[in-house]
């Protein structure tokens, strides 16, 4: 039995989801498919929640652009008039449920972790009951089955839950046992699951390839296939690099570092489940299904030049910390890191020395990062400062650090570019090293990496 994921950008609209729907009936009997919401609901839902704070008068109109965009995907996907309008008719509680969780939100002015997790699920809701109706109006034995049914429970940790995998899995088997057969398709919601306390709990945006692993590692699946719109792990951003290759194999290790660092392939989180269960994960085109994509496994083929591929993020920005001695002073650190987890944030990483602490943290929480620590008392810090123009940058491939020679092919071709490296990160990981750029050197860095490693 497959676990299969299917992203929003698989389904971004009906001829989309009408491609989608045709190759699950041809290739999907038998197996489960988890769920992400349709292009761009998730945020609508999100932004229908500050909407409502703002005005009640705005939920009516969230509501109808809601209805609207899934019906436009309904009419691609079902023929019959009939089994349209009754498809709608049975989304029509759902879309009331939600109506009235905005009306809640705005009669208390107050958006809740608990309510924004509640609002944020009802994309993927919605989009599992949407392909399960399309695939029984074509004759094909289908059902859902949503994460509260299924019994997937979270730690209760509200827009960033984990899975607890000894009860998910005992609570999966024994809802499939019941009605899985050789023939049915099985539908399941991504992006979240329920606390022990009966909490709706999201694993945090893109959370649904997480979910997928955390499905396929609960049923021991034979493999978890991630469907995208896109060949696979590539050697470089095709963006940057457009002659870049496919990377027919990656290990877990591999795939975990380049989700990281922006390939946009996977949720960082999804090696977790599968790793520890021995899963292999295969990237599949939804254009081309028969290519070979790219499979993730613990015993990958070593590249001959060790590297895979080159990644960056330009969601990095770095908070420093000046003091004297402050890499060696007892509990500062300590002190920054509870500070910055009371407010919310989270540090990517951290590069410590005997004057300044570097935290490397999202775009979106650097000023906020920022103001924290100057509420610090007393004062553990002379000053501080932050850089916002950067880039992260990396190079991945298993056995990095026991090869001698790599880290300086990579570090001579920079230089000989003419870009000034502004931070390194090594030896944290066997598969990746980390350095800074500023972001108007980033396409250089990018070309004359790609060009030493792989032309």
């Amino acid at each position: 039995m497959k676990v299969i994921k299917i992203g929003g950008g698989c389904l971004k609209d009906g001829p989309a989801a009408r491609k989608i729907i045709e190759l699950i009936a041809k290739r999907g009997e038998g197996d489960i498919f988890v769920l992400s919401a349709f292009y761009g609901v998730t945020d609508i839902l999100i932004a229908g929640i500050q909407k409502a704070m703002e005005n009640e008068d705005t939920i009516p109109t969230v509501i109808t652009q809601l209805k609207t965009l899934h019906n436009t995907i309904i009419k691609s996907l079902i023929d019959d008039v009939n089994k349209r309008k009754q498809l709608s008719k049975d989304l029509s509680r759902i879309f009331q449920e939600l109506e009235r969780y905005y009306y809640g939100v705005s009669f208390t002015r107050e958006a809740t972790p608990r309510m924004k997790d509640m609002v944020a699920t009802y994309g993927e809701r919605i989009s599992a009951v949407i392909l399960s109706k399309s695939l029984s109006s074509m004759g094909k034995q289908s059902c859902y089955l949503l994460p509260e049914d299924a019994g997937i429970v979270t730690d209760g940790k509200f827009m960033d839950a984990s899975a607890i995998m000894s009860k998910t899995s005992k609570n999966l088997m024994a809802a499939l046992d019941s009605i899985m057969t050789p023939q049915k398709i099985v539908f399941i919601p991504g992006f979240y699951g329920v606390s022990e306390s009966g909490d709706i709990t999201t694993f945090g945006r893109g959370g649904s390839d997480y979910s997928a692993a955390v499905v396929a590692a609960s049923i021991n699946a034979e493999v978890l296939e991630i469907w995208k719109d896109t060949q696979g792990f590539m050697t470089a951003d095709p963006d940057n690099i457009p002659h870049c290759k496919l990377i027919p194999e990656l290990t877990y290790e591999e795939a975990a570092e380049l989700s990281y660092t922006g390939a946009g392939i996977l949720h960082p989180r999804t090696v977790e489940p599968v790793k520890k269960a021995g899963i292999p994960i295969a990237i599949k085109n939804t254009y081309n299904p028969d290519a070979r994509g790219s499979l993730i496994t613990k015993n990958a083929q070593t590249a001959k030049k060790i590297i895979k591929s080159v990644s960056y993020t330009t969601d990095i920005s770095v908070l420093k910390i000046y003091a004297s001695g402050i890499g060696a002073r007892f509990g500062i650190l300590s002190q920054i890191i509870e500070n910055m987890t009371s407010s919310g944030i989270n540090i990517k990483s951290v590069v410590t020395s005997q004057t300044c602490i570097s935290l490397l943290l999202s775009r979106k929480d650097i000023e906020k990062g920022h103001q924290s620590i100057k509420k610090i008392k007393p004062t553990a810090f002379e000053k501080s400062s932050i850089v916002t123009d950067v880039a992260l940058v990396s190079i991945v491939g298993e056995g990095l650090q026991n090869n001698r020679g790599v880290a300086a092919k990579c570090f001579t071709a920079v230089s000989d570019a003419n870009v000034n490296i502004e931070m390194i990160s090594s030896g944290t990981s066997n598969a990746a090293l980390y350095f800074l750029v500023h972001e108007d050197k980033l396409d250089t860095t990018i070309n004359a990496l790609h060009d030493i490693f792989f032309d």
